[in-house]
């Protein structure tokens, strides 16, 4: 399994979560076995390979931290979604944001934003997937503005869509 494949299983895990009266712990104790992977094999080529340990513990890391940091994750996106309310966001969209932004805290900005897109490009269409790099650019330009003067965001440099931009 590929990181990004972790990263996306983390991106489902976190979006399921917000559906879900468990803590973050309960929720990965259920969700995370053999048995469910082999299930869901049937539907999504992503769940055909059970994890290895290391992977096991980023998504757990992954969902962990974006269930604890959510309202300040989402208070970051509504900072940068200009003109858009935060109840119009895709609900996938907003799992995708908060998972690539918590990871930004830990890792070169670029990877996660271009995982992210490339993520984002499954579930959402293309105004959405332009969207979502904006808004994760902007975080970064903003938050950390270093890593934006290194030109670590090649690809993270679209400004955020406005409310207009997202009427097609």
């Amino acid at each position: 399994m590929t990181r990004s494949s972790a990263r996306e299983i983390a991106i489902h895990c976190s979006y399921s979560l917000g559906f879900s009266h468990e803590s973050a712990d309960e929720f990965l104790a259920e969700r995370l076995n053999k048995e469910n992977f082999q299930r869901w094999s049937q539907e999504s080529a992503l769940y055909k390979e059970y994890p290895n340990e290391k992977q096991l513990q980023y998504i757990e890391e992954l969902v962990r931290g974006v269930a604890n940091h959510g309202p300040e994750l989402d208070q970051y996106i509504a900072q940068y979604a200009k003109d858009w309310s935060f109840a119009r966001i895709p609900l996938p969209a907003a799992a995708i944001m908060r998972v690539a932004m918590y990871e930004i805290l830990d890792m070169p900005a670029a990877a996660a934003i271009n995982d992210a897109v490339e993520i984002a490009k499954k579930y959402e269409d293309g105004k959405v997937v332009s969207f979502i790099n904006g808004i994760l650019g902007a975080f970064v330009r903003a938050e950390f503005p270093e890593q934006f003067q290194d030109k670590k965001l090649a690809r993270a440099e679209v400004e955020p869509a406005t409310e207009h931009e997202e009427e097609a």
